[in-house]
């Protein structure tokens, strides 16, 4: 299991926007990056500069994806036929831990790894713990019987602070949500910009 040693939302500051939409960001009352220097005027990147902020954004966004874990991800989009940016996006999206944190069993992405780590998510009625395991369109991923009543999933499941996008039925009262398709990088509801192009660029280059 990985484990992020500094503090996730450095990130949001780090990249200068609240990746994850997040009211309690510290980007909302902090707009400057992290540390001693954070606040020095920051110069115009180059194509490498904006290419590795793309990635690393994309990157951060998923949680603990590591490095290795990520560039796996992309020679695999690469690998297969077609868009690689949108092949990137729809692995991204397939990751069971992406698909607990979308149909909001969750409050965070963070959260959803160590969900579905403890055991808590079945995918087609069999025990998972896996995060990176690779759903496909029609598994219906649930809540465990034992975790139901857990605080963190009846209040996620309330929150108001996402929606569920349509590559997601919810059935919220069974708690299970069926992955009805690979989704498109349009459909996928990324509160910042995100450029897998530049990502796929960076990775080329």
């Amino acid at each position: 299991m990985t484990k992020r040693h500094s503090q996730k939302y450095k990130i949001d500051r780090r990249m200068g926007e609240n990746i994850w939409g997040r009211p309690k960001s510290p980007i909302n009352a902090r707009p400057y990056g992290p540390g001693q220097h954070g606040q020095r005027r920051k110069g115009k990147l180059s194509d490498f500069g904006m290419q590795l902020m793309a990635k690393q954004k994309l990157k951060g966004y998923y949680g603990n994806i590591t490095e290795k874990q990520f560039s796996r991800i992309y020679a695999e989009a690469q690998r297969r036929r077609g868009n690689t940016a949108e092949l990137l996006i729809g692995l991204l999206e397939s990751r069971l831990d992406a698909v607990v944190y979308r149909a909001k069993f969750v409050p965070t992405v963070f959260a959803a790894r160590q969900f579905v780590n403890h055991g808590h998510v079945k995918v087609n009625g069999r025990k998972v713990n896996i995060p990176s395991y690779v759903c496909k369109p029609g598994d219906v991923i649930e809540v465990r019987d034992r975790s139901r009543s857990m605080a963190l999933v009846l209040e996620a499941l309330q929150s108001p602070e996402r929606d569920v996008p349509d590559y997601i039925d919810l059935d919220p009262k069974a708690m299970k949500a069926t992955y009805a398709r690979i989704p498109e990088f349009a459909e996928v509801p990324y509160p910042v910009k995100m450029e897998p192009n530049l990502v796929v660029e960076f990775y080329s280059s």
